[in-house]
């Protein structure tokens, strides 16, 4: 076998025997997708409750438009002291043709909603009982927005996040520990280059890159989840490449300087956990400060979030690619320069 393959087996077979390094690569991360994912699911999926008492053709047009979810009452008194505890928005009395809204003051988004529809469907009976044509005419159509649900949105990032994690402490750790070990003395050594050890070692986390992949694709397509891809959606695999080659890269960075496993932990910690939540990992960062907004586009994660985003839900096609790949190519050659020159085979 050839001192690539070689290696690429060895490396292989040391991080699958490695539970804590399986755990955190592949379990940890999709624990924060499968938490997220769950206590998201359903949001702006409920309806609004309201308390009703009466019946009539109003009731029947507000409960075909499905706009509300409604509790029944006989009694009036009952159901406006549901609304005065707080429980509900609003009380809608239905009394012959006389039709009143009670509504919390407090709660006024939901409430104004409530006054809006109801006002909605008593004006447009009103006009139909008088049989005349109506004076304006009102179209409405549904438009496709850019909108995401919960799991749309976490499944790019939280997948990029997991893919720079790996990255970052299997170089890392890799790189300190066989220092200290003396095993890269003994590459240095044998008859074997440096670009064998490295890119067998890329190699590999390539290879768990895309096992990441599928395994956070598939968990989040299930019905629990309920993803859905873009057609276009194989685009991210050569993002995710990239990712992970600019990643792998950082590792290599701090795995230089670094004297101890310890450290190496340390100092990736530093470097990957807050550029996750600087770079819209778990939440977006559209609505944050300016200011904060111009930080989160200096880091890679950012950039490698926004176009798994664009390739993987979002349907976009391979110009969405040209931006970040940039970034990600940009940043793996400048760090890996700077890595190169303190790089050090022995302590």
């Amino acid at each position: 076998m050839t001192a690539f393959q070689t290696l690429s087996l060895a490396m292989f077979k040391g991080f699958v025997r490695d539970k804590a390094t399986l755990f955190f690569t592949f379990v940890f991360p999709l624990l924060f997708l499968v938490i997220f994912g769950l206590i998201l699911r359903d949001v702006g999926a409920d309806k609004t409750k309201i308390a009703l008492v009466g019946d009539g053709p109003i009731v029947a047009a507000l409960k075909d438009s499905g706009a509300f979810e409604f509790e029944s009452y006989t009694d009036e008194s009952a159901a406006v002291q549901k609304v005065k505890d707080g429980d509900l928005p609003a009380a809608l009395v239905v009394r012959g043709q006389q039709v009143d809204v009670r509504y919390a003051q407090s709660d006024q988004v939901k409430s104004a909603t409530v006054l809006g529809i109801v006002n909605g469907v008593v004006d447009k009976a009103n006009l139909a009982a008088t049989g005349q044509p109506p004076h304006f005419t009102f179209g409405a159509e549904k438009v496709e927005d850019a909108s995401l649900k919960p799991i749309q949105y976490l499944t790019p990032g939280i997948l990029s996040w997991g893919i720079a994690v790996s990255a970052v402490f299997g170089s890392a750790l890799t790189l300190v520990s066989w220092r200290r070990k003396q095993v890269l003395r003994r590459i240095q050594l044998a008859p074997v280059s440096a670009t064998s050890v490295l890119s067998s070692r890329l190699m590999v986390s390539a290879g768990v890159a895309l096992v990441q992949g599928a395994i956070f694709v598939g968990v989040a397509s299930l019905p629990l989840f309920g993803l859905q891809l873009s057609g276009q959606w194989w685009l991210a695999i050569p993002l995710l490449l990239l990712g992970t080659v600019a990643f792998f890269a950082l590792g290599m960075l701090v795995g230089s300087f670094a004297k101890t496993e310890e450290a190496a932990s340390a100092a990736a910690n530093i470097v990957v956990l807050p550029m996750a939540f600087l770079s819209g990992t778990f939440f977006p960062v559209d609505q944050a400060p300016a200011w904060l907004q111009a930080v989160s586009k200096a880091f890679p994660l950012r950039h490698m979030n926004d176009g798994m985003l664009d390739v993987l839900v979002r349907g976009k096609g391979v110009e969405a690619l040209l931006l970040p790949a940039s970034i990600l190519v940009g940043f793996t050659l400048v760090v890996a320069l700077v890595a190169s020159r303190i790089f050090k085979w022995e302590e």
